[in-house]
């Protein structure tokens, strides 16, 4: 019976070690998050836009502005998106989430330290048995250890999940300052294209009335015409430079926002018309609400719902224990040679368990933060797909009147043109007063300022139809 016992009990190491391993695997084995996983809310939206324009069918690619086929533009944006603090800024908030996505992921991972450490001590003889030996001693210890969390509720999980959608919320804040840098970087260039156009027609129209002032001024001299004519023409003369002289003061300013945006102090841009550059595509009709998911800001805003959703996870999984591994493995010896020796080793293993108990509700103070977080995460979303929306049924209308407009401007401008050349005809012909030929000059002057800026709004709307839909679209999703 004695031996029986003992041959029982000699087992029991073996069977507690094989305890201490099968333990482990099964409850990592058995982790399940405690919370749900994320799921897109349902939005409710129209199918499709309720402006729509009939035109042909065609790809847009993520290069816009490329459609308005003009290399200074090109070359402009490009250098926007290289070298504007804006971009340099949302590059480095890239890193930094992807940088804590890491650190995030590897809390999953065992760690594994080393340590050492070296010491002289000297313990009392007084009252103590006479077998001291080695006083003062050495003591010196060195060892390797590991501790390793098991993800039993999920909570490891749920924090990767939440720092991966930051890291790709992140990512999409800088493609939506991307696509906003793009578009500030494209109207302000269809600005300055369009003060250009605006001060070379000024400067004809000021040659033509000069013309018309000395014209004046020689039939005063042969007593056709009055002293009245004569100072009638020179104050038109005088307010037109003075509307060049303007013009030109918002050129350059213009040209002082586009250096800022691209990033160089130094830039000079020759002049061009704006009535050479393209009028883009615009999309064709019946395209889909959904394509609103392919705008940056609104996949932004959908990661950090993903986020506030992982991190509810987080703050309900710290409600159920904590349970983890520890292992240690080394030496320790009252000599430094000895160290590495058989009899010096020393090791340690175990499982811990740490159960919340009494907090004072704390940590489901923390829940029900998260879970607010959640709802605002959630609101923002849906306020970002409505407003999404509305900017693109407000582009394709405002890029629809806007070409209307144009098309009535063209017709009364060249309508302005023909009255203008009657108007001289009649005065040099004698048949009407010279306030008429001034009439007519004010009124071509200002039909044809006014159809240039048109040209530059309905460029304009183009650009905020291409950004309301996240910088293109493809008609085969429809």
């Amino acid at each position: 019976m004695m031996n029986q016992y003992l041959t029982k009990n000699a087992n029991t190491p073996f069977k507690f070690k094989l305890t201490s391993f099968i333990i482990p695997v099964v409850l990592m084995t058995g982790c399940k998050s405690v919370s749900h996983d994320y799921q897109r809310p349902m939005i409710e939206l129209p199918s499709q836009y309720t402006a729509q324009t009939q035109v042909s069918e065609a790809n847009i690619s993520k290069s816009w502005w490329t459609l308005y086929e003009d290399t200074v533009l090109n070359s402009l944006v490009e250098k926007s998106l290289k070298n504007n603090v804006d971009i340099k800024m949302a590059v480095a908030r890239i890193e930094e989430a992807q940088a804590a996505e890491r650190e995030i992921g590897a809390a999953s991972l065992p760690q594994v330290d080393v340590s050492a450490s070296a010491n002289r001590s000297r313990v009392t003889e007084a009252g103590v048995a006479e077998d001291v030996i080695n006083n003062p001693r050495n003591n010196f210890k060195a060892q390797l250890g590991t501790s390793f969390e098991l993800d039993f509720w999920g909570k490891l999980q749920r924090a990767k999940e939440s720092a991966r959608a930051q890291a790709l919320s992140t990512s999409y804040a800088k493609d939506t300052v991307a696509l906003s840098l793009s578009g500030l970087v494209v109207n302000q260039y269809l600005v300055l294209r369009s003060l250009d156009s605006q001060i070379a027609l000024s400067q004809e129209n000021l040659k033509i009335r000069n013309e018309s002032l000395a014209l004046t001024q020689r039939r005063l001299d042969g007593g056709i015409a009055s002293i009245l004519d004569v100072h009638q023409a020179e104050v038109a003369s005088a307010n037109l430079a003075a509307q060049i002289a303007e013009l030109t003061r918002q050129r350059s300013l213009s040209l002082h926002q586009l250096a800022l945006l691209t990033g160089d102090l130094n830039l000079s841009i020759a002049a061009a018309d704006i009535q050479t550059l393209p009028i883009p595509p615009v999309p064709p009709a019946g395209l889909p609400s959904r394509l609103l998911e392919m705008r940056p800001d609104i996949q932004q805003t959908e990661q950090q719902m993903i986020a506030a959703n992982a991190n509810f996870g987080v703050a309900k999984a710290a409600l159920y224990p904590t349970i983890s591994l520890t292992a240690n493995l080394g030496g320790e010896s009252l000599e430094l040679g000895d160290i590495l020796k058989s009899a010096a080793r020393i090791w340690t293993g175990g499982l811990s368990l740490n159960l919340p108990i009494f907090d004072s509700g704390k940590r489901n103070a923390r829940l029900d933060q998260a879970s607010a977080k959640q709802k605002q995460a959630l609101a923002n979303y849906e306020s970002a797909i409505q407003h999404a929306f509305v900017e693109v049924n407000d582009a394709l209308i405002n890029l629809r009147q806007l070409t209307e407009r144009e098309t009535a401007l063209k017709v009364s401008e060249a309508s302005a043109k023909k009255a203008l050349e009657i108007a001289k005809n009649r005065y040099q012909a004698g048949y009407s007063a010279y306030l008429d030929v001034l009439d007519a000059q004010r009124v071509h002057n200002e039909t044809a300022l006014t159809f240039l800026q048109s040209r530059q709004a309905r460029l304009s709307a183009s650009v905020a139809l291409f950004k309301a839909l996240g910088g293109g679209w493809h008609p085969q999703t429809n």
